[in-house]
């Protein structure tokens, strides 16, 4: 069968979600409340999922909520750079008020989703959506008549999500990116398509929080 189910998870919360600090590609743990959720999330995809394969990006917060899935579901759990977060360069370790107050006009840009633009030493979101697409492709594809997990971070989901709902780059998000929610893709050869997103159920009480808010 020409199809690959993916369950698309972000990783679980960290301090800097918090307190809305961005991280990009710094290697930031998950705090006690990420930590949680991972095993909350590992235990309701154990308990109710196939699954086939787990597909994490390297940084840390993502592999240790795809450590919590394998080993609650019995699988290694396989590095892949191309679900990284968004490179923010010089805009890492920055809270969104003092992006404001130092970079409005850098700032500005980034709001208004150009895809062109990129911060000092980062990628545009152009670069990310071909990074992201390309390896969600070559992962589903190793999988038919499978499913896989994914886990990565807010700007990859966002990524894949505008991807299979044919959005503009550009396009306001109306969708959430919570922390260990479970989102539901549908692979063919042809595209993806959204079939379930941010199922939080299983973290009963907790809401999610946004980091990728651009």
């Amino acid at each position: 069968m020409q199809v690959t189910r993916i369950i698309a998870v972000r990783h679980g919360e960290t301090a800097w979600n918090v307190d809305t600090r961005i991280q990009g590609q710094l290697d930031i743990p998950l705090n006690e409340t990420g930590r949680w959720q991972a095993q909350r999330l590992a235990r309701a995809l154990a308990a109710s999922e196939q699954i086939d394969a787990i597909y994490t990006s390297d940084l840390l917060r993502a592999w240790d909520t795809a450590q919590s899935i394998a080993q609650a579901v019995g699988l290694p759990t396989v590095m892949e750079p191309g679900l990284r977060e968004r490179g923010f360069g010089l805009f890492q370790g920055k809270t969104f008020t003092e992006l404001e107050a130092h970079w409005p006009a850098e700032t500005a840009r980034w709001r208004e989703r150009d895809p062109h633009w990129a911060p000092p030493e980062g990628e545009t979101l152009l670069q990310v959506r071909e990074r992201v697409e390309r390896a969600a492709h070559e992962l589903a594809r190793r999988h038919l008549g499978g499913q896989i997990v994914l886990v990565a971070h807010g700007g990859v989901l966002d990524a894949l999500y505008r991807c299979a709902a044919r959005l503009d780059i550009r396009a306001p998000r109306t969708w959430t990116l919570g922390n260990a929610s479970i989102n539901r893709l549908l692979w063919t050869p042809e595209g993806m398509t959204v079939v379930g997103w941010a199922d939080t159920a299983h973290l009963e009480e907790d809401a999610p929080r946004d980091e990728e808010t651009a």
